[in-house]
């Protein structure tokens, strides 16, 4: 797995930027743009999904108004592309008014599987007065930013995102299958970090690393993973929001060079019934703004009253996030015993049974993995939340509960065994209403909701297989 560093040495310098990812202002982006010739822009913004919303706009008619507008309803569409039902806590925008987007020079990069020169740009939304708009994930991610700020700290993280390739499949009624690779067979058996079977899709590969040096996206190490043609990519450590950024492309760019290749990627968090789950682990570690110090260590290099109050953070309020982390009916067939992941919010010294893991390193690099987030997730909102819950643990000066030496996985359940019951805890939790604010709180719950209840419309294979003809 990769390594997070939070020395000063290895944190990200002040205008270091990769030429082929981001400017600083719209003269740059003028002068960018003419040196590859690009006349097209993609404006986008990632909606509460995590799903690219937006407008192709030619590049002449983006700079006449960098603002752009879309309708505040976007921000309020379940995956399915349906609205949730009104209720005392969320109410619709009467007038559907507009949602203000404005670029962010910083994500300015190519679109690389374009078949004309094209270029793309991640947009902040905000309302008509210049207010960050509420339901926005960048906003949200940003917000939770500030809140380290006014504490003198800066967070650094590094996620881990995990993926399946498979077969196209064009009838959803039937299981997905792995694809084949250039051997003319498929995977039939756990091939965990096997080099060969990494090798079995180096086309693809080699499409996914040329597709991100041209977005500057910068991958730390790519590994096959348990599950049959599962991958796994990890980032290099820094900003949260930067690499939210990279996640959120990461994943288009996955799943645009899969299809070159005649194969879906996919991010479910549960994809095949007989294969482990995909998961989003995130690093984490916290920097003193003023000395540049990771926090989690002292002068001595032992660990410190934050580094564990961080740590209870995350075991008194990822339950209660759960529906953050895991945000579709789906991501709760990953959360089961007898697999790879947690189901509960222990914590251990380089222990993967547990849900919160402290991996091996020095004092300077000392971290915290989440490994509750399921590869589904928002990485906006799943970061957001991940680094609230230790926010909250250093404020109120949690202790955690003792480590797990050994395996956790026969212990009991401490996460949420279904969305309902993620969606309660999220609702009932007046610290988490102060951290996200209120409106975002009620939309998220009212979209889980009503996606919730499109699911109970699909009668599923067992049903059919079990009821049909025995009750």
């Amino acid at each position: 797995m990769s390594l997070i560093s939070t020395e000063p040495k290895d944190a990200p310098r002040v205008g270091e930027r990769n030429p082929e990812r981001g400017v600083e202002t719209l003269a740059e982006a003028k002068s960018w743009l003419k040196e590859r010739g690009i006349e097209d822009i993609e404006c986008i913004t990632p909606d509460l999904a995590g799903v690219a919303r937006g407008k192709l706009m030619p590049a002449d008619k983006f700079f006449s108004s960098t603002v752009m507008s879309m309708p505040s309803s976007v921000f309020t569409t379940t995956v399915t592309g349906e609205y949730p039902e009104e209720d005392d806590a969320f109410q619709h925008d009467p007038s559907d008014g507009d949602v203000f987007l404005k670029p962010d020079f910083a994500t300015l990069t190519a679109v690389p599987w374009a078949s004309e020169p094209t270029a793309q740009i991640i947009h902040d939304a905000f309302h008509r007065d210049g207010r960050p708009f509420d339901l926005g994930p960048r906003q949200i991610l940003r917000r939770i930013i500030g809140l380290y700020e006014r504490e003198g700290l800066r967070a650094v993280v590094a996620p881990e995102i995990e993926f399946y390739l498979v077969k196209q499949n064009l009838d959803p009624d039937y299981p997905l299958e792995p694809p084949i690779g250039r051997s003319g067979r498929a995977e039939a058996s756990r091939q965990s970090y096997s080099i060969q079977h990494v090798n079995e899709f180096d086309d693809l590969f080699d499409d996914i690393y040329e597709f991100s040096e041209k977005q500057g996206l910068e991958i730390d190490t790519l590994i096959h993973e348990e599950g049959a043609a599962q991958m796994e990519i990890n980032l290099r450590h820094g900003d949260p929001l930067a690499l939210s950024d990279q996640v959120f492309s990461f994943k288009r760019t996955i799943r645009e060079a899969a299809l070159r290749h005649k194969m879906y990627a996919t991010f479910m968090a549960k994809p095949m019934s007989r294969e482990p789950g995909s998961a989003m682990h995130i690093h984490q570690s916290v920097v003193n703004i003023e000395t540049g110090r990771n926090i989690f260590s002292d002068d001595e290099g032992n660990p410190t009253a934050a580094f564990f109050s961080f740590i209870a953070g995350l075991q008194k309020y990822l339950p209660a996030v759960m529906c953050i982390l895991a945000p579709y009916v789906n991501s709760f067939r990953r959360l089961t015993r007898g697999t790879a992941a947690p189901i509960n919010v222990h914590w251990g010294y380089d222990n993967r049974t547990v849900g919160i893991r402290v991996p091996n390193s020095g004092p300077g690099s000392r971290r915290v993995e989440n490994r509750v987030p399921s590869s589904d997730a928002n990485p906006y909102l799943a970061i957001a939340a991940s680094l609230a819950c230790g926010l909250l643990g250093m404020q109120q000066r949690l202790v955690p509960e003792e480590p797990i030496a050994g395996s956790a996985r026969d212990l009991p359940f401490g996460l949420p065994r279904g969305l309902l019951e993620a969606l309660a805890l999220f609702e009932d939790s007046s610290d988490l209403a102060e951290v996200f604010g209120p409106r975002f709180m009620a939309t998220y719950r009212a979209i889980k909701q009503q996606e919730y209840e499109t699911f109970m419309n699909v009668i599923s294979s067992w049903e059919r297989q079990h009821l049909l003809l025995a009750v």
